[in-house]
């Protein structure tokens, strides 16, 4: 294990649309930054892996992939500028742990064994989709995520179902929304929710919704998805009876994973799905400790509010670091008088 002698203003785990965005407006603050991106286990679990090509932000549709091409972008424009020296980027490396010390600050210890030391941390580790499991793997909706005829969120891809049939999975009354929201925004010709053999429990306002609807709910299990996989094309599940529930497009309702463990090591306060909750500007319960992006409660799982989210918290560190050294110059002064 090597510990790094060099004390870092900033220490930003996670390189997902949070992480740059902190990596971005820290180099441009001055401050000295350093960020993990992740290891290769960590990139495979993040949302920035997955998201293609994205349709709900200005001028983003140039990306095939809406989170990754941007951030190399970002990334290069900051080794290139003026400020690069404030940035020191550990590509393929994650964090294993992270604790704080009597003096305040921070070692991390990051995932190929050396130490850093640094003054604040900036969470950015994000949450992963629950995929649903479909002959048994996770893996068999995967070729259908990948180019989106399978999706997770409504506000980026609800447009999707105009003039489709359109399947939510999920069988809790969260899914049951989704298929009602998406029916008062696009009409799509048929929407079912598919529990994939879970009974839900609904409440009455729901139900005469899903019945005013005609959205039909099939209880039934899912043992196969229909389609191309090399396009992505899809054509429909197949129910554990042999049926086959025709579909173009289908959203996922089963929840979330919250990548909350480095947070929870340090004790920070979570909610009750595991968000890390914060003040305003993105402090947690642990002085120093600021969490940006998805994993933060109380936010839209937006590349735009994770952006605002990392912006506010880079300044808020920003101005205590200003603060302490101005102070430091304001005592040196006295004590040479």
């Amino acid at each position: 294990m090597k510990t790094q002698d060099q004390i870092y203003d900033i220490a930003i785990i996670g390189s997902g649309a949070a992480g740059m965005m902190a990596a971005l407006r820290g180099v441009l603050n001055n401050d000295k930054v350093l960020m993990l991106g992740g290891s290769p286990k960590d990139k495979k679990r993040s949302r920035a892996q997955w998201v293609s090509r994205v349709e709900n932000m200005p001028g983003y549709t140039i990306y095939k992939k809406g989170i990754q091409d941007p951030n190399k972008e970002t990334l290069s424009f900051i080794q290139s500028s003026p400020f690069s020296e404030n940035l020191t980027f550990h590509k393929n490396v994650g964090a294993e742990d992270i604790s704080k010390e009597e003096d305040g600050l921070f070692t991390v210890k990051a995932s190929d064994g050396e130490v850093f030391k640094s003054r604040f941390v900036v969470l950015a580790t994000g949450v992963m989709d629950t995929q649903p499991e479909i002959e048994g793997s996770i893996r068999t909706i995967f070729p259908y995520a990948n180019v989106q005829t399978v999706d997770y969120c409504i506000r980026c891809d609800g447009h999707h179902v105009l003039g489709k049939e359109t399947a939510i999975i999920g069988h809790n009354e969260s899914a049951a929304w989704i298929a009602i929201l998406l029916h008062e925004r696009y009409a799509p010709p048929h929407i079912t929710v598919l529990t994939d053999g879970k009974n839900p429990e609904y409440s009455d306002k729901v139900k005469e919704l899903l019945e005013l609807y005609k959205i039909e709910v099939k209880t039934g299990g899912l043992d196969g998805v229909r389609g191309d996989k090399k396009s992505g094309k899809l054509e429909g599940f197949v129910m554990c009876d042999g049926t086959i529930h025709p579909v173009d497009f289908a959203f996922i309702s089963l929840g979330m994973i919250v990548y909350n463990k480095l947070a929870e090591n340090l004790k920070a306060e979570t909610d009750e799905r595991g968000f890390v909750t914060t003040d305003a500007k993105g402090q947690s319960t642990i002085e120093g400790l600021y969490v940006a992006g998805d994993l933060r409660a109380n936010t839209k799982k937006q590349i735009y509010t994770a952006w605002d989210t990392a912006v506010d918290a880079l300044d808020d560190i920003n101005a205590k670091l200003r603060s302490y050294k101005r102070e430091e110059l304001l005592r040196i002064k006295k004590e040479n008088v």
